[in-house]
């Protein structure tokens, strides 16, 4: 089955990657470009999906995922893409390393800054966090929202 076609092979989801800048010189990708990130230490967990109703922050449904080291301030990272489409990111920073979301800690943000945020308000639709990427690399920025 092609990449980008409508009912896509389970292989595509659940790809762990280091980080790679280089991955973001050809081919389908996005610079994820993330501010507002709270000092404390933890990883920054980064994952793209598929921005259609069926994917959108399903569980198992995700593309690519990245966790580093979180910086405060800011990051810049390069998220690879299977194909030109119509994408969303979603990013997490679990500030203690536990693994799990605490939500009087750890923060969150999505592509496109939706005003609905999963920590209070549900998960935002997956047309708010969408955006197109080409052959080439995009570049998006998302900004850390904390409790």
């Amino acid at each position: 089955m092609a990449l980008g076609s409508a009912t896509p092979a389970m292989a595509q989801y659940a790809q762990e990657l280091r980080h790679d800048p280089a991955r973001c010189n050809a081919g389908s990708a996005v610079w994820v470009n993330i501010t507002g990130i709270k000092p404390g230490g933890g990883t920054m967990r980064i994952q793209s999906y598929r921005a259609t109703k069926d994917d959108w922050l399903e569980s198992g449904r995700w593309l690519n995922r990245i966790e580093l080291p979180a910086r405060a301030g800011s990051m810049r990272v390069c998220m690879p893409l299977p194909a030109s489409g119509h994408y969303g990111i979603a990013v997490r920073h679990d500030v203690n390393n536990n693994g799990k979301t605490d939500l009087s800690t750890d923060g969150g943000a999505m592509s496109n800054n939706p005003s609905l945020n999963i920590w209070n308000l549900g998960k935002p639709s997956y047309k708010k966090v969408g955006f197109d990427v080409g052959r080439g690399v995009e570049s998006i920025s998302i900004t850390m929202r904390y409790r």
